[in-house]
């Protein structure tokens, strides 16, 4: 109470005092806070009862007063006495010795309001930045300490010092292998601490020798003139590696039981691991244990989750952003079990994407790096590769909630080798098991459990989604490199080279075990003027200079499939074609957006550079897409609107071959391939009742395919109404809506694409 009072009288005292000169008045609060060591015994008064706090606070003020009534960028002399007088190191020896107690509160807190109020850079000054690595060094070594809030407010202010000026971080790297002389001065000593395991039970406070040692350099620096000044009597000891004090401090910190005080070491991480320096970046990823931390954390909230759990509880829950997240433990078991845990898991996750989406490049890669090898494969692989279809299940959209969050690029880029691997080689089909996790994935697109199917064809879904040139060409693109799957022959030297078998090619699509063909011979394929007057002539007539097929027959092929009796009806809005075409334009237009930046070619490649001798395979996953297709009819609705969705995505990808292969009708296949159409004609002619007769050839070649199935679709029209819901209309039902949105998009795909070309040409 008595030194409240005190306190209370000094300061009305120098109100009233005539104002002196700044320096004089620096000297003054400095000297009276030296002074209370000498004339003070008791060392065990907190340092609230003292007048320490408000001396420093004055000294404070007034170095900004100079700062601000002086030209941007000059010293003032209360400055050059703080820097001469090396009080920041004085200071830095009382807090550590915590004399009085409560006084490492007190340093922090002037460290840190003096590098925020202070504009000119104060940290190139050895006398600064040398006193501030050593007070970080303090920072994080007790959990629960009562000085947590200072020490993490200073530690983000010093990150953002660094962040303004990021090559001041050198400073703060020390080396292992350059030895300095040992420290005199005890104060200079420390035990580095393992950030892993904090001390949690030691502290150094009100030792005698360190006041001593502080009082002697204070008494030293105040004898000594400006021009006289001596060295630094504090050196620093061995170092014990090329150490990152600073990241080492804010990872112990991190295990704070305070969340407010966790979110704030975070956001200081994040700023320090986005500083551009290699050497900061190269000891941030090597002598810290930062990889440690996220890939720890990781996994221990993914085995916190329950075993079981509603994928679509999975999908639904709301986008967590770490740091935002809202606790209320009761709403959240009311919703579903393990909400809470799948909402702490989700929200470091998005805290890992960020941080590696800000990182300096090389230091971003070994954290992805770690990530995919640490959770990824020990973690999160061996879940998706058991055989409990519940496991699976869940697993899996787990796994699809991952991706659709990832959206740091090197993160992204290691998960795409987790999921695929990373050869980008031709595919074939006995090198399909070389990545166990890939095959096991791509064969559950067509697993027994239609939930465990619909939930990996959602999941390869949202990954052709991604902005990933590895994810298009790991699926897709490296088995049409080559275009293969085209016979690159002359229709006259096709008819004298063909072997053929009862009449028909060899490479015709035999439909002869069709009921739907029975009927028919060779000789009548093409003796019905309709089908002449509504169909398009083989492929080489439609084939422009440039090897393209002309766009409105490639439309007019997709839209005839559908009958129209099967199509939605035109009265009942936002079921029509147009609504499909919307979608359609827009998500071309997005995807084309993504595409431009991997410069893929705008037309095929020449045939004279292609391997066209090596035979084609589709690769595992169009194999698994096209077989799932071609049980269209014979599956359920929710299964055929997810294949048809994921051929959909494939369409809208701007790529030649691609393209080519996906969405022309008129390609000359080669021998024992198929293509998107071809398939879809199987399923049409397969779909046909036994005892109707449509008029079709017992073979198709391919490059009149699209003339017999107009054929098939006049016939169609013909039938009763009775006879048409009960053969057709059901199994369309199911065909329809899929198939809409698929055709739709090959519309739009095709008619932007040809107008994009004719643009590039002229412009």
């Amino acid at each position: 109470m008595f030194s409240k009072f005190t306190s209370i009288l000094q300061h009305a005292v120098e109100a009233l005092a005539p104002s002196l000169p700044l320096q004089e008045d620096f000297v003054y609060h400095w000297k009276a806070i030296t002074h209370y060591y000498i004339e003070t015994s008791d060392d065990k008064a907190p340092v609230t009862d003292t007048n320490i706090p408000s001396h420093l606070e004055q000294m404070l003020d007034i170095l900004t007063q100079e700062e601000r009534e002086r030209e941007s960028g000059e010293t003032g002399p209360c400055m050059e006495y703080l820097l001469h007088h090396k009080i920041l190191e004085t200071l830095y020896t009382l807090g550590k010795a915590d004399c009085p107690p409560g006084m490492k509160q007190q340093v922090l807190s002037f460290y840190t309001k003096l590098l925020g109020r202070i504009h000119q850079p104060l940290l190139p000054h050895i006398n600064v930045h040398r006193p501030v690595q050593k007070l970080v060094r303090l920072c994080g070594e007790v959990l629960a300490a009562p000085t947590e809030n200072e020490e993490i407010q200073f530690l983000c202010t010093v990150c953002g010092k660094l962040k303004q000026d990021p090559y001041l971080v050198n400073f703060f790297l020390e080396n292992k292998n350059k030895k300095l002389e040992a420290a005199k001065d005890s104060g200079a000593d420390f035990v580095k601490k393992d950030p892993s395991s904090p001390d949690t039970g030691q502290n150094q406070n009100q030792n005698p020798s360190l006041v001593t040692s502080a009082l002697k350099e204070a008494a030293a620096c105040q004898a000594t003139s400006p021009g006289e000044a001596s060295p630094s009597s504090v050196h620093t000891t061995l170092q014990n590696n090329d150490n990152y004090n600073l990241v080492s401090s804010l990872l112990n910190l991190t295990k704070s039981p305070d969340g407010r005080i966790v979110v704030k070491a975070c956001e200081g991480l994040m700023l320090i691991v986005s500083l551009p320096e290699p050497a900061a970046a190269k000891c941030l990823t090597e002598n810290t244990e930062l990889s440690q931390l996220l890939t720890d954390r990781l996994a221990q909230f993914y085995r916190a989750l329950p075993q079981s759990m509603d994928p679509l509880d999975i999908e639904t829950v709301e986008s967590v952003n770490w740091g935002l997240d809202v606790y209320n433990l009761k709403e959240d078991a009311a919703a579903f079990a393990g909400k809470r845990a799948l909402i702490s898991f989700l929200s470091w996750l998005d805290y890992c994407d960020q941080l590696i989406k800000e990182a300096q490049k090389t230091a971003a890669a070994v954290l992805a790096r770690a990530v995919r090898e640490r959770f990824f494969v020990a973690v999160m692989e061996p879940q998706l590769m058991q055989t409990s279809e519940v496991g699976i299940l869940t697993s899996t959209a787990l796994l699809n909630r991952i991706i659709r969050q990832v959206t740091s690029e090197a993160l992204l880029q290691e998960t795409v080798y987790f999921l695929l691997g990373e050869e980008m080689g031709p595919e074939t089909p006995a090198g399909i098991t070389q990545h166990p996790l890939r095959h096991r994935l791509i064969e559950h697109c067509d697993h027994l459990s239609d939930e465990i199917s619909i939930m990996t064809l959602r999941l390869f879904e949202h990954l052709l989604q991604k902005p990933c040139q590895l994810i298009l060409r790991n699926l897709v693109l490296r088995c049409l490199e080559e275009r293969n799957y085209m016979e690159n022959k002359q229709p006259e030297e096709r008819e004298e080279r063909e072997h053929m078998e009862n009449g028909q090619p060899h490479d015709a699509v035999d439909l002869e075990e069709d009921p739907l063909f029975s009927d028919l011979s060779p000789d009548n394929r093409l003796s019905s003027p309709d089908w002449l007057s509504c169909s398009p002539p083989p492929s080489t007539e439609h084939t422009k200079p440039d090897g393209k097929t002309e766009v409105h027959k490639i439309v007019n092929s997709f839209l005839c499939l559908v009958p129209d009796e099967a199509k939605s009806s035109y009265q009942v809005e936002g079921t029509g074609y147009d609504t499909y075409l919307r979608d359609a334009h827009r998500q071309f237009r997005d995807f084309c957006g993504v595409c431009q930046r991997w410069d893929w070619r705008s037309s095929p490649k020449p045939f004279e550079k292609c391997n066209l001798d090596s035979p084609f395979f589709e690769g595992h996953f169009l194999k698994v897409l096209f077989d799932r297709m071609g049980r269209i009819l014979d599956q359920p609705y929710d299964v055929n609107l997810q294949v048809t969705s994921v051929l959909s995505k494939l369409s809208l990808l701007s790529h030649a071959h691609l393209h080519e292969y996906l969405l022309d009708p008129y390609i000359n296949l080669a021998p024992g391939c198929r293509s998107l159409f071809s398939v879809i004609v199987r399923v049409l002619s397969v779909g046909c009742p036994a005892d109707v007769s449509l008029g079709l050839s017992v073979s198709i070649q391919p490059y009149d395919v699209n003339l017999q199935v107009t054929s098939v679709l006049s016939k169609l029209s013909l039938l009763s109404h009775a006879h048409l819901h009960e053969y057709l209309l059901d199994p369309y039902i199911n065909l329809a809506p899929g198939c809409r949105s698929l055709f739709s998009v090959i519309v739009r795909v095709r008619l932007l694409s040809s107008t994009l070309n004719h643009y590039c040409k002229h412009n």
